[in-house]
């Protein structure tokens, strides 16, 4: 016998103005038709008061009113009086770096965030996270008996590529051209990524690197005064991306961490090869699919690009690769999601 649906709230609260890629995932895994037959609200924001006010004491009292109805915090972490919902409080974990990376955290996100998801992680019972990684990290800071659950985004093919063929060898003296996707801020490491292409160059090897992404918080020497193998692009629609995925070889990330680097998966429907830094998150996620490198070893990463990009046959192999590899990460995220609907169902 199927269970009865039940109230579930959504806090977007922090949702105003650009839609961040954790953002879109939130709101693809915790929307009405993704959770039907359960009736779903989801809570907005008009701004910064608004959403503190509604975090801390608007959800919370709802909680109390409604006894049945579920809480998910997809976003910003919730309140304290949030977290004393117990068991109907969930709490989505896309990455620990709140708690793991205080050197590489906006002013911001040490006062607010940082301190209210120590707490929550910390009092919270029970947990969705994006990878088994973010899960095995959570579970160090998080109370005995918590519950933890896998709930993998879909990454599905949100700019159109697939479609697209593979990337052709570039041919000699055709410049090498490599993709980078995020927002510019300290963790995505864009130094190590430019130091990576200046070392292609400096072997002969023509390189350039696109870089798409708003510009974060921090300070950035190179958009200052970006080098000539370099082109910034902001504001990039779907359209726009399509396009200079089509005219990539590679996607080059070399982010500090990552709870899971969504781009990898998205740009792999497309067939474009990825390579990565070394570490557990990028491994589980490509899963053999794309080359790892150590982006502080600028010399010896552009070596194995090169050999990566160059040798017969293997950028084709890559590109099979990665459509296989981004189908199988769609069978796991299908069935995450059966199981959590299913757990979200209460006997009649």
């Amino acid at each position: 016998m199927s269970g009865m649906s039940r109230r579930i709230i959504v806090d977007q609260t922090n949702l105003r103005g650009h839609v961040t890629g954790i953002e879109r995932v939130a709101l693809e895994l915790f929307g009405p038709q993704a959770l039907a037959p359960h009736r779903v609200e989801l809570v907005r924001s008009r701004g910064l008061l608004s959403m503190m006010l509604k975090q801390h004491l608007g959800l919370p009292a709802r909680g109390l009113a409604d006894r049945r109805a579920l809480f998910v915090f997809p976003g910003f972490p919730p309140g304290p009086l949030a977290v004393a919902l117990g068991d109907r409080c969930l709490i989505y974990v896309h990455d620990t770096f709140l708690l793991t990376r205080p050197e590489d955290l906006s002013w911001k996100a040490r006062l607010y965030m940082a301190p209210s998801f120590r707490f929550a992680v910390r009092r919270g019972r029970r947990f969705l996270v994006n990878s088994e990684t973010t899960a095995t990290e959570l579970r160090a800071f998080t109370r005995a008996g918590a519950a933890i659950d896998l709930l993998r985004p879909k990454a599905g093919d949100v700019f159109g590529l697939v479609d697209l063929p593979p990337p052709s060898v570039p041919l000699p003296g055709e410049t090498l051209r490599l993709l980078a996707i995020g927002t510019i801020e300290p963790r995505k490491n864009y130094p190590a990524a430019i130091a990576i292409v200046e070392a292609l160059n400096a072997r002969g090897i023509p390189a350039r690197l696109d870089i798409v992404g708003r510009i974060g918080w921090g300070e950035h020497a190179f958009l200052r005064d970006p080098p000539p193998h370099i082109g910034l692009h902001h504001g990039v629609d779907d359209a726009g991306m399509r396009r200079i995925v089509e005219s990539s070889h590679l996607l080059l990330s070399t982010s500090k961490a990552e709870g899971l680097g969504l781009p990898l998966l998205e740009v792999q429907h497309g067939g474009l090869p990825v390579v990565a830094p070394r570490g557990a998150v990028f491994e589980e996620v490509l899963a053999g699919s794309g080359l790892h490198v150590d982006p502080l070893a600028a010399a010896d990463a552009a070596e194995a690009i090169a050999r990566f990009a160059f040798e017969p046959g293997r950028l084709a192999e890559a590109s099979r690769a990665s459509r296989a590899n981004v189908a199988r990460w769609t069978g796991l995220a299908d069935q995450d999601a059966a199981r959590f609907r299913a757990s979200l169902e209460e006997p009649e």
